[in-house]
């Protein structure tokens, strides 16, 4: 079992849209947080202490993620995904852009 985080800034959108996609694949366990203090669920040391890898969104959350956990970061891979803040909740481009760019990081351990 890979348990995968995906963060994004306010943990409305893209992150808990791949909370979802990727909850149905096999021997994936998922959550999702948000770097910003006004985000739906934001990310804790318990999220990061969590994650084999943590998935963010673009690479302004990657900065604030290493800027408060730091000293966490060393033993979790994070893969930044570079898509914009463009897309709905389960929108279908959304949707295609993450199956296309999470899955090859989620073979990996």
């Amino acid at each position: 079992m890979i348990r995968a985080l995906f963060i994004c800034g306010k943990n409305r959108l893209r992150s808990p849209t791949a909370e979802q996609v990727f909850s149905a694949y096999p021997d994936v366990d998922t959550d999702s947080a948000g770097v910003n203090h006004d985000a739906e669920c934001p990310v804790t040391p318990e999220h990061i202490d969590w994650a084999d890898v943590i998935f963010v969104m673009e690479r302004a959350h990657l900065g604030k993620l290493r800027q408060r956990f730091r000293s966490s970061l060393g033993k979790v891979r994070v893969i930044c995904l570079d898509i914009p803040d463009d897309y709905d909740y389960m929108d279908e481009r959304l949707v295609e852009l993450l199956k296309l760019r999470v899955p090859p990081h989620l073979r990996q351990r």
